[in-house]
């Protein structure tokens, strides 16, 4: 299983995706090229999908209010990912219509979602995924939460339109997803302090309460993928579960912090990956063997992802330093010693 970060089309991101299509509409594809290969060679491939989308044709904007292309739907499946959280603090940047058209376009390109929804039912019903076509193959629930949202209430009458952070509530849909048959439960988690590195006292309490949180000696939740801090943070083994607080942004423009100043670190994520193995007798815990991290970088001048496992030579070594950096951040609560791995 694959996890990648927030996906953020910007205006520049926004006129990129135009330039290469070339004018015929937008094409986000080329941009996520440098992905493709790690995403597609999973079994199962979440991302993170940061903002609703506008009318065909647009208008579409960027921060603070996004209406992104829904040409970004159709981008993400060519590049392979199975389903996304739409849970964020941007989710209800356009209301219900901007819920209800992500969705729509999501659909449309055989991309299954979690954490955003246009109807109680469909909030209620958990998101199944099948890891692969074998008929063995895992069956994995994803949930999608976000820490709030921009605006002050959701939709009238629609209490259920955005998943919020609630560790209750994250707990029994974790559990009604194990009823209805889940393998292994992954929850995104749209949480933490922007611009900080290492995770907030929140991120640290809810990890430890949900990682404790077991049914019948079974975890309820076998790994947590974060989301919203704009920088990468650590991944981290708790109570024995993976928590990957914070993969940073996939996709998003030249990034600027709180203070007005330019944050190259707005561009740089890494790639969560998970090899999970079925367990030694049923209804036992899938357990993970062998947990991995793929350094990435967007280049906001090009509008490419760029792999850092291997970075390519630039003649300065600055894409290295970047790989290096991100390393830093990921390895910084101690998991190269539960075994987590540079993937290639």
């Amino acid at each position: 299983m694959l996890a990648s970060g927030d996906v953020l089309p910007h205006s520049s991101v926004i006129d990129r995706a135009a330039d290469d299509a070339a004018g015929r509409g937008y094409d986000f594809r080329p941009m996520l090229k440098g992905a493709a290969r790690a995403v597609s060679g999973a079994d199962l491939a979440i991302c993170h999908m940061e903002t609703v989308y506008g009318q065909r044709g647009g208008p579409y904007t960027g921060y603070p209010s996004f209406k992104s292309p829904p040409e970004v739907a159709a981008a993400l499946r060519a590049t392979g990912y199975d389903s996304c959280s739409t849970a964020s603090n941007h989710t209800l940047d356009d209301g219900a219509p901007g819920i209800a058209r992500t969705l729509d376009a999501l659909d449309e390109a055989g991309v299954a979602h979690a954490g955003s929804a246009r109807s109680a039912a469909e909030a209620a019903r958990p998101t199944l995924l099948r890891a692969g076509k074998a008929k063995n193959a895992a069956k994995v629930a994803h949930l999608a939460y976000t820490y709030g949202t921009n605006a002050d209430e959701p939709p009238a009458g629609q209490p259920w339109a955005v998943a919020v952070l609630d560790q209750d509530a994250i707990v029994a849909d974790a559990r009604a997803a194990r009823r209805a048959g889940a393998d292994v439960v992954v929850a995104s988690l749209h949480w933490g302090t922007e611009w900080q590195e290492a995770p907030d006292d929140d991120q640290l309490d809810l990890a430890h309460t949900l990682t404790a949180s077991a049914t019948g000696g079974r975890p309820d939740i076998d790994l947590i993928i974060g989301t919203h801090a704009h920088v990468p943070q650590a991944y981290e083994k708790v109570n024995g579960t993976w928590v990957v607080y914070g993969m940073g942004d996939q996709i998003a423009g030249a990034m600027v912090n709180d203070e007005g100043a330019q944050e190259p670190r707005g561009n740089e994520s890494s790639m969560a990956r998970f090899t999970f193995a079925p367990p030694a007798r049923p209804g036992a815990r899938w357990t993970v063997s062998r947990a991995e991290y793929l350094p990435q970088w967007y280049d906001p001048v090009a509008g490419r992802v760029v792999g850092l496992s291997a970075p390519p030579a630039d003649g300065t070594g600055r894409l290295r330093a970047i790989r290096d950096r991100i390393s830093g951040v990921v390895l910084s609560r101690g998991a190269a010693e539960d075994g987590l791995v540079l993937g290639k």
